[in-house]
Parts: C-alpha cells; sequence; structure tokens
C-alpha cells in the first residue's frame, strides 16, 4: 500500500492548533405567549379533546417540544403528558391573476393529565 503524500509544514501547524468547537445553549429563548400563537379549535380538535383529552396549538415554527410543554403548563396550569408537533407545508394560492403561496406552520398536539382538561368554550 502507498503511503500518503507528506502535509505541507503549514497545513500540520494549523491542525495542531485547532480548538474544539464551543457551543451555546441550543435555540432562542421564547416566551410562553410567543411559543402559542393560537389554539386550533375544528372537528378532529374537539374529537381528541374528548376521547383522548388532546389539544390543538399552532406554535412558533422555532419553538421546540419542551419550550411547547412548559408554555402550556405555565399558560393553562394543567399538566402535560405528551406532546407531538408537526410541521404543515403552506399551500399553493391564487388570487386573481397571481399565484402565490401560504407560509409554512407548525402544529402541536399536547396530550395532557387525565385530571387535567382546557375549557376553550
Amino acid at each position: 500500500m502507498p503511503s500518503s503524500r507528506p502535509r505541507p509544514a503549514k497545513y500540520v501547524r494549523k491542525l495542531a492548533n485547532r480548538q474544539p468547537a464551543e457551543h451555546g445553549p441550543p435555540g432562542i429563548e421564547l416566551r410562553p405567549y410567543q411559543v402559542i400563537i393560537r389554539p386550533l379549535v375544528t372537528e378532529k380538535g374537539t374529537h381528541q379533546s374528548t376521547r383522548y383529552n388532546s389539544y390543538t396549538f399552532m406554535v412558533n415554527p422555532v419553538a421546540t417540544k419542551v419550550q411547547i410543554a412548559a408554555a402550556v403548563k405555565e399558560l393553562f396550569n394543567v399538566r402535560v403528558e405528551t406532546v407531538r408537533t408537526q410541521t404543515r407545508k403552506g399551500k399553493q394560492a391564487r388570487f386573481r391573476q397571481s399565484q402565490g403561496k401560504q407560509p409554512s406552520w407548525k402544529k402541536a398536539i399536547v396530550t395532557l393529565n387525565e385530571e387535567d382538561k382546557i375549557d376553550f368554550f
């Protein structure tokens, strides 16, 4: 097996001086009222809330599951069991002769403890 070619001294020094990257805390800090934009009251969501104690919210696209759970807990004073998220792709829209696109958005389905409940009405 042939040996690799010798590397220039400048390259060797550069590799020797490399330091590991220092990462800060992930993501950005959002307040609870910035995380949850609005509840989604639909027929399917109403069925989920009565049968599975799950509620659907439109949330900030950069919010994580942990941030969503903390925001629901703080805003509604309930205990959160699980959070499931979906990123919904924006639909193509047409207005007269021009084509457009609706924005993409993030949806969160939050399952609560069986003793807790949220009343939207």
